[in-house]
């Protein structure tokens, strides 16, 4: 006698979204964005279930973000990002052209960008782990999140090289490792490598790999290549992968002190890592390199995002006043 499987229940709709996203691979800043105005959507209209919706409901929600939210139209599109997701590939229902959205105005910024005194004071004001996380940040022009994801087997000391895995879009690329960094990454990889002996033998030790590479290699995750370079100071209790382990320092923990070395350094921009990433990329420009090459390093899919660095050299750096010519 075959017995009937036991409270095969279909998961909820968000978790339905979450299991497709983490299926394709999404990052999961674009997994908390999806979820969260999937969600934000659903309680717009009372708690329908999306699939008894249309896209009238779909219009009207942008509508409502735009005027009433005054959201930025990155945001409201983003928010239009999510709900055809779950409608495509968890709903799949077709939904059709959606007509008469209010579009928030798009408006184009120059990025904040430091000046290299500016970077450097910034930098003088961070200590230990952070300073060099920041300075990391400025030398080498990678995003936040992709700095903190870095495993030890990423360092390329002897090509002084950095190897940015699953950048925006999924893409690997390489970037440029400072020289006056690697003795303090060296000193600090020992430091990393000490911990990581003592949680071995605590009986830990072992991290979480990308995808399904613990199938493949069950024991990679205690290898101490495949431990991130700035490991947190607590373990995170995963029960559903039956694993407790080290994930990175919270993108948090950097942002806040960096905002504070910029007060501490008596700059009124508003200053964050980012702006050191947009910094790396002007003053590269400025020292007179190639803009493709600028552009992989920074991983653009298209020159034409790495444009905007020209114009703020345009706009201000090499451009002499004419007051300053008079006087």
């Amino acid at each position: 006698m075959i017995s009937s499987p036991v409270n095969s229940q279909k998961p909820k709709l968000l978790d339905q979204v979450r299991i497709t996203l983490r299926t394709n691979h999404y990052s999961p800043k674009t997994e908390e964005s999806y979820t969260s105005w999937i969600k934000q959507f659903i309680i717009y209209n009372n708690k329908i279930h999306p699939d008894k919706l249309s896209g009238e409901e779909i219009k009207n929600f942008l509508n409502y973000l735009a005027v009433e939210r005054h959201v930025s139209a990155s945001t409201q599109n983003q928010a239009l990002q999510g709900i055809l997701y779950l409608y495509k590939n968890v709903l799949r229902k077709e939904i059709g052209w959606i007509n008469e959205i209010k579009y928030a105005k798009r408006i184009k910024h120059l990025p904040v960008v430091f000046s290299r005194g500016e970077a450097s004071d910034v930098i003088k004001n961070l200590d230990g782990t952070i300073k060099i996380i920041a300075s990391l940040l400025y030398g080498s022009g990678m995003r936040l999140n992709e700095c903190l994801k870095l495993r030890v087997k990423d360092l390329d000391f002897e090509m002084n090289q950095i190897i940015v895995r699953d950048g925006k879009g999924e893409k690997d690329r390489i970037t440029v490792l400072p020289q006056k960094l690697i003795p303090h990454l060296k000193e600090h990889s020992s430091k990393v490598k000490r911990l990581h002996d003592k949680d071995l033998k605590n009986g830990l030790g072992e991290t979480v790999l990308p995808y399904a590479l613990k199938r493949k290699y069950p024991n990679a995750g205690k290898e101490f290549g495949w431990q991130y370079v700035f490991p947190a100071n607590g373990f995170i209790d995963d029960k559903e992968n039956k694993l407790k382990y080290r994930y990175h320092i919270h993108e948090s923990v950097i942002q806040k002190a960096v905002k504070q070395a910029v007060k501490d350094a008596g700059i009124e921009k508003p200053g964050s890592p980012h702006t050191f990433r947009h910094s790396f990329a002007t003053h590269l420009l400025d020292s007179g390199h190639d803009i493709r090459t600028v552009q992989e390093l920074l991983g653009h899919k298209s020159v034409r995002t790495t444009m905007i660095y020209t114009h703020v050299l345009k706009t201000v750096m090499g451009v002499k006043s004419p007051l300053d010519i008079i006087l």
